[in-house]
């Protein structure tokens, strides 16, 4: 009975839930939990987190199988988005390999941190509004949502924390690859003024040219926020530029 159960999930996805399965097997509650905790010392099942669990293929040997962290994230909460430094490493736009995946989401979580496996993920919930510019790629046979690239460093520069760094938005922007009408589109778009001025400066140093509208306010904000408030102060942008960013 519990391969035939195993079998019949494994057709539809790599990860089912505990209530996919009272749904597909009308077995009691209780005794589903029953079935379930033994299925996972038999190695037939791994838990992912509370209610959702990894099918473990005949001939692999639990703790050792697993799937693409991205992967893992695609079930993690929904809707979502591979998004931040996550992304930022996916597309090739940074060297640095982050040691958290990050997952947008407009949905409430109630553990926003999750170790699975070994890996750290971090569920960052946004409003609807800053919700978009999300793609599907393929990732282990899986439909993978995933933040574009222009977004992806939008969300970077409105939360450079979640990024490296502006620095390391900085290196991604020279990416020849990039759509600068998309990110100006972008930009404006996500309606944070901190984004934009952000951004503008980083073009201008870099020779890129971007129409973007002048500051409306006369507070300086920091370049980068993950560094000490010390630098000299860029009066067009009204940014406190603390960091080199040549």
């Amino acid at each position: 009975m519990t391969i035939e159960i195993l079998k019949s999930m494994a057709k539809e996805n790599h990860v089912f839930s505990f209530d996919q399965l009272y749904q597909k097997t009308h077995i009691k509650k209780e005794m589903l939990k029953v079935i379930l905790f033994r299925m996972e010392e038999k190695g037939f099942i791994e838990r992912i987190e509370k209610g959702k669990y990894l099918i473990i293929p005949l001939g692999s040997e639990k703790g050792k199988y697993t799937l693409h962290e991205f992967v893992i994230a695609s079930y993690l909460v929904e809707p979502y988005a591979i998004s931040y430094w996550s992304a930022l490493h996916h597309y090739g736009l940074t060297e640095q390999i982050p040691s958290t995946v990050f997952v947008q989401t407009t949905a409430r979580k109630k553990k926003s941190r999750i170790e699975i496996f070994g890996v750290n993920y971090q569920i960052m919930r946004v409003k609807a509004d800053k919700f978009f510019g999300i793609r599907k790629e393929w990732i282990e046979d899986t439909h993978v949502s995933i933040t574009d690239k222009e977004k992806t460093i939008i969300d970077c520069l409105d939360k450079p924390h979640y990024a490296g760094g502006i620095i390391e938005i900085a290196k991604a922007l020279k990416n020849s690859s990039l759509n600068y009408n998309q990110l100006r589109e972008y930009a404006l778009k996500l309606d944070n003024f901190a984004v934009v001025r952000r951004l503008g400066y980083l073009c201008e140093k870099m020779g890129v040219p971007i129409d973007l509208p002048p500051p409306r306010s006369n507070k300086y904000l920091l370049l980068d926020p993950t560094m000490p408030a010390k630098g000299a102060n860029d009066s067009k942008w009204r940014l406190l530029i603390n960091l080199d960013t040549r």
